[in-house]
């Protein structure tokens, strides 16, 4: 946990910039790496530099 604490400015770039990826992606017509980039960011990324 002192870990992630360390390091929340860079996960939550990290996050950020995997959403706005996977965006891009999608409006290119992705279908794998668009939703997988998407659920990194909000699902596991943000949350961690959240807590």
């Amino acid at each position: 946990m002192h870990l992630v604490r360390k390091y929340r400015r860079w996960i939550m770039a990290a996050g950020l910039v995997s959403i706005v990826l996977g965006y891009i992606l999608l409006g290119q017509g992705s279908i794998s790496a668009a939703p997988a980039l998407l659920v990194l960011g909000y699902c596991i990324l943000v949350p961690v530099a959240l807590i």
